[in-house]
């Protein structure tokens, strides 16, 4: 008995030792560098914030950040990584609005969604619906009304799931517009679609779509549809404000991170990204861009991530986008 009552003191003392490292763990973090895996290629909306989010998180912390994309399978591929990886604190997943999408779209998945916690929302490129230039269409409503007539309107998407296969089927869902989704490999080459007069319209990130309507004239827009005008073409009207107040939705990016990564660094590195968004050089640089810097708490995030998992579940089911 005596040796019983040893080695349960032993144990007691151990997991005593654990717990008081744990927070102290936390407190010292970081030590080395910290990884953000972008789930798409560099040069797009996503990549842009996340490496805005590091260097100013960075600057704040005192520790390098290092950007690694990791493209592939819709966002799924950089996602799993994170997923998988060990949640000390040193690998963040730079997510969007995929990783809260595929899992009600797609069959199957490497991963639940459970295995990634929201950490803070980095920023956001609002949306911006597009035609040809010559388009007969000065706004959103005639858009949606000419596509109720004769075989309805196709429009270009970056793939299933992807923001413009949700803005297409809110207006279809919500306003009875006829657009049939068509899906390409990515933005670019939906927005080539458009220029090319293949499609009669298509959606993209303001950060996107901005150069083209502003620098080459190539493109009419019709609507952003987030809930505030772009800081960027101020003169675009919002699609609430043109009698669409379902349609809002945009290019957003956040910070998620593995299952079990202790709560003080997830509301250390939130702090950090909250005070590189509202830095001066990096609100002017990212909103001369076209994108909307956000940051704000950890709170935060996860209340936007659960309103957005319903919402667009929503739409999921009454348009079917389900895999078969």
């Amino acid at each position: 008995m005596p040796n019983l009552n040893k080695r349960l003191c032993l144990l007691c003392a151990a997991a005593a030792a654990l717990c008081a490292l744990a927070p102290a763990h936390a407190q010292n973090w970081p030590t080395k560098p910290v990884r953000f895996i972008v789930p798409f290629s560099a040069g797009g909306a996503n990549d842009l914030m996340a490496r805005a989010a590091a260097e100013g998180a960075g600057r704040v912390l005192g520790q390098s950040v290092i950007v690694e994309n990791r493209p592939g399978a819709g966002g799924t591929l950089g996602a799993d990584v994170v997923a998988k990886s060990a949640p000390d604190g040193y690998t963040f997943l730079i997510s969007a609005a995929g990783v809260i999408s595929n899992s009600l779209i797609k069959k199957s998945m490497p991963f639940k969604d459970e295995d990634l916690v929201p950490a803070v929302m980095i920023g956001l490129a609002p949306s911006v619906i597009v035609v040809p230039k010559n388009a007969p269409y000065t706004n959103l409503r005639d858009f949606v009304e000419a596509s109720k007539k004769g075989v309805g309107f196709n429009f270009a998407t970056a793939g299933t799931g992807s923001t413009p296969h949700f803005v297409a089927e809110m207006l279809n869902v919500k306003y009875g517009a006829q657009l049939q989704p068509v899906p390409y490999k990515s933005g670019s080459e939906s927005t080539t679609a458009v220029l090319g007069g293949q499609v009669e319209g298509t959606s993209e990130a303001s950060i996107i779509a901005l150069p083209h309507i502003i620098r080459d004239g190539k493109f009419k827009p019709l609507a952003t549809t987030w809930t505030q005008r772009i800081s960027a073409y101020p003169q675009l009207a919002t699609a609430v404000e043109q009698g669409f107040p379902d349609l809002q939705i945009a290019h957003w990016a956040g910070l998620h991170a593995p299952r079990g990564t202790p709560t003080e660094i997830l509301d250390k590195l939130a702090a950090a990204v909250d005070k590189a968004m509202h830095e001066k050089a990096t609100v002017e640089k990212l909103k001369g861009l076209g994108i909307e810097p956000i940051g704000g708490t950890r709170a935060e995030f996860i209340k936007f991530t659960d309103a957005e998992r319903k919402r667009l579940g929503e739409i999921v089911k009454a348009a079917r986008m389900q895999e078969q």
